[in-house]
């Protein structure tokens, strides 16, 4: 799939079409404007060619001639090194540093309990924890929405690319948002899913999550 014909590049991705890791990634690729061939890849059952590649044969995996990444949040800030243009990280050392830490807290609070809910495997108590404290989280975290156009920024950063796939996969596991309580919240989504680099990185399987 070609996000962008405009900047040519010899990348390639493997991806799973469902997978809000690999959503990130193709939504940098995306914003930046790069051309990469991706490869869908079902994480359950990988292929021998990913394991050849990566070690840990998970997705998303990124290769770039020689060079062989994994792990979205390397991936990601990789990306936005290697195509410097727009910047996607603050260039500020503390700003910069703050923004690395937000994206671990999403990852430890937020992250897991996706997973979680989109495998849809375990009891039904480990379910129920994990849809609780999402969305009690964040629901939480809403008013954090309201002070800036994006997230914690003035300005469309690395952090978006990490909340927007697991704010457009709400609907799919099930958590409803109180209204009043999440307004601002709702109208950064109404704006992160109307960005055309957001709409480009979708899979089919993404757009029938909302359908």
């Amino acid at each position: 799939m070609d996000l962008n014909p405009v900047r040519r590049s010899s990348m390639t991705l493997y991806s799973d079409p469902r997978d809000h890791y690999s959503h990130r990634v193709r939504m940098v690729l995306a914003e930046k404007g790069v051309t990469v061939d991706i490869i869908d890849v079902n994480a359950r059952r990988p292929t021998q060619a990913l394991a050849e590649l990566n070690p840990y044969n998970t997705v998303p995996t990124l290769v770039d001639r020689e060079l062989v990444l994994y792990e979205s949040t390397i991936v990601i800030e990789y990306l936005d090194e290697r195509f410097p243009h727009p910047p996607l990280l603050p260039v500020y050392p503390v700003a910069r540093a703050q923004s690395r830490l937000l994206m671990h807290r999403i990852e430890n609070d937020w992250s897991g309990h996706v997973d979680v809910l989109m495998r849809g495997r375990g009891g039904e108590r480990t379910l129920a924890k994990a849809h609780r404290e999402l969305r009690e989280s964040i629901v939480s975290a809403s008013p954090l929405f309201a002070e800036r156009p994006f997230f914690m920024n003035d300005e469309f950063t690395l952090l978006d690319c990490c909340v927007a796939p697991i704010l457009w996969r709400l609907n799919h596991i099930n958590i409803e948002l109180p209204e009043r309580q999440t307004r601002a919240l709702t109208k950064y989504m109404q704006r992160m899913f109307a960005r055309q680099s957001f709409r480009d990185s979708l899979t089919e399987f993404e757009v029938e999550m909302r359908e």
